[in-house]
């Protein structure tokens, strides 16, 4: 196992380009450290350097204390995992998890014992013999596992592995990949752009935007206290509700009503840098509503009436979509979260589109009016001008 280190690390093409930018980045021995971030925010980059797929323009990049800059990929001793597996189709499962050992001369008796240990971990044993297509998605996707485990590598490196499996194997192979790297214990550093995954996953999560580095933290410290409106509108699903707003003394007045400001976050701002603020833009987590008939004390919130436009049911919960009387908030970060997800060219309305989470002991009934409840102790302010978090960590 090793540390893997980047200092200033800068990727620059010919044409002047610039697909990382002055990167600083430490992952620990033995860290599940997750690079995240909407398409071409350079995470993928920010790896093929690390595994020497990609030169390094400036900056440099150590693994177990070592300047690796000018070492080649196996001489860095990682393993990669791919987004499409890699897998040699004519060989049997059993030869491509040991073929990287065959090349370096290992003893075949060696290569045996390790295939061996490697597919009881992975629930392979009973199709070493078998070749890749005639396995799943998933047991594909282990193979490929397999084969970087053999080699017991001081870091593993995930370049979205599981991108190209369905839903429901995703669920599966996250649980997977977190059982095996906590067994192995091996330095990990694993990029996707999908954010659930990157919370479910991570030991500390990287956020990259065009490059720039935003917020590096545990999963929860990036969802409760966000450094800016692009990692809180990246992080969390559903996404973030953003609204403008205006400080007025101890209250932010908000479309859907006034709400006093909680000691807790009157604290958080004055320490902050948004003391002198007035016009802000908020930002709401949709876990932070619940049906105000389901809340006993609803001492430090607001309480307002809605029509719910959309309802869609969870199971065990419901998400309640509904319109509130504002101007969206056209931030920059927000234009790009929306390009992302592709929600730009869809068709206008009027007002700004809210959504709730909501348990499923609610009445809540698509096209009525109910009660809402929403706790102001999480609400979340930002800078208008610069996007920054008015409130101080």
């Amino acid at each position: 196992m090793a540390e893997i280190a980047l200092e200033h690390i800068t990727k620059r093409y010919g044409d002047g380009y610039e697909a990382v930018k002055d990167l600083n980045l430490d992952v620990a021995d033995g860290e599940f450290m997750i690079l995240v971030g909407p398409s071409g925010c350079g995470k993928s980059t920010a790896l093929r350097m690390v595994a020497g797929l990609e030169d390094i323009t400036d900056g440099e990049l150590k693994i177990g204390g070592q300047v690796v800059n000018d070492k080649t990929p196996k001489d860095r001793d990682i393993a990669m995992v791919f987004q499409n597996y890699a897998l040699y189709p004519h060989m049997t499962v059993r030869e491509n998890m040991g073929f990287a050992l065959k090349l370096a001369r290992t003893p075949k008796a060696e290569i045996d014992q390790k295939v061996n240990e490697a597919a009881r971990i992975l629930d392979l044993e009973q199709h070493l013999e078998r070749k890749p297509a005639n396995l799943s998605g998933g047991q594909r996707q282990r193979v490929a596992m397999g084969r970087a485990i053999v080699r017991n590598p001081s870091a593993f490196l995930m370049d979205e592995p599981l991108s190209n499996l369905d839903a429901k194997l995703r669920v599966q192979m996250r649980a997977e990949i977190s059982r095996i790297q906590q067994r192995l214990e091996t330095t990990t550093l694993y990029v996707t752009h999908d954010q659930t995954e990157a919370l479910t996953l991570g030991d500390r999560i990287a956020v990259l935007r065009a490059g720039v580095l935003q917020q590096v933290g545990a999963p929860m410290e990036l969802y409760n206290r966000p450094k800016n409106l692009f990692v809180a509108g990246f992080i969390g699903s559903p996404a973030m509700n953003f609204l403008p707003a205006h400080i007025d003394g101890d209250v932010v007045k908000l479309p859907i009503g006034d709400v006093h400001i909680p000691d807790a976050l009157r604290a958080r701002l004055e320490a902050g840098p948004g003391g002198g603020h007035n016009g802000v833009i908020a930002g709401l987590r949709p876990d932070d509503f619940e049906d105000a008939a389901l809340v006993q004390d609803k001492g430090t919130g607001t309480t307002f009436r809605t029509k719910i436009d959309v309802l869609e049911s969870m199971g065990s919960e419901f998400y309640a979509y509904f319109t509130v009387e504002a101007e969206q908030v056209t931030a920059q970060e927000l234009q790009e979260l929306a390009e992302e997800a592709g929600t730009t060219d869809l068709p206008g309305q009027e007002g700004t589109q809210v959504v709730a989470r909501l348990e499923s002991a609610s009445k809540v009934r698509q096209g009525q009016e109910i009660e809402l409840w929403f706790n102001a102790d999480y609400l979340h302010l930002f800078d208008p001008e610069n996007g920054l978090s008015l409130l101080a960590e």
